[in-house]
């Protein structure tokens, strides 16, 4: 197990999981429900910018390694689907949102270790959709997390409100669809070899 920057980078990702989590259950006097979610935000925001970070450095410094490629998926989908396991229990999202979700990602990552034991992995290489269902998933949580107004103001007579909640179910739901329609796409990739091997 190679102990470099990005690999480090990555270990930090995963021990901020039950730091997450632990936010959610400090008592009441000790941190106010709404300081609560500022937190919670800032512990997966920083998580989120991690995740580029460890993969920026090991190509930058060139420390790639099979067990880093291996470790930075695992720690994603962990830090992803403890979040959305968290919302659930907060009701913040519904749980078959996060099951499908959740599910799709414990699919497609059994897919690709099993394509790439075959050796056709870039049949099933990360897309474009994939890439923005991404993007719209980890800004969903973020904004759910924090689950409060983000902008609240009269402008000439015109009262503007942004609701974190509402624009991060928005997405969250748009997050669904798309990972149903990458799932599909990886599916229809990799069917050729899943019929040659019947």
């Amino acid at each position: 197990m190679p102990l470099n920057l990005p690999n480090l980078i990555t270990w930090l990702r995963i021990l901020m999981i039950p730091l997450l989590v632990s936010v959610y259950y400090m008592p009441h006097d000790w941190i106010a429900d709404h300081n609560k979610n500022l937190v919670a935000t800032s512990i997966f925001t920083i998580a989120a910018i991690t995740d580029w970070l460890d993969g920026y450095l090991a190509r930058s410094l060139n420390q790639t390694s099979r067990f880093g490629a291996f470790l930075d998926p695992v720690a994603d989908k962990l830090m992803v689907a403890t979040a959305l396991i968290l919302l659930v229990w907060l009701g913040r999202v519904e749980g078959f949102i996060a099951a499908i979700i959740i599910g799709r990602e414990i699919a497609i990552s059994a897919l690709r270790e099993w394509m790439a034991q075959i050796g056709r992995s870039k049949s099933v290489a990360v897309s474009f959709l994939g890439k923005i269902k991404t993007v719209s998933q980890m800004v969903a949580i973020i904004l759910l997390l924090y689950h409060d107004r983000i902008l609240e103001q009269n402008i000439h007579n015109w009262y503007v409100e942004l609701n974190a909640q509402v624009i991060g179910n928005f997405l969250i739901y748009l997050a669904a669809i798309l990972t149903l329609w990458s799932m599909a796409y990886y599916l229809k990739m990799a069917l050729p070899e899943l019929t040659r091997r019947e």
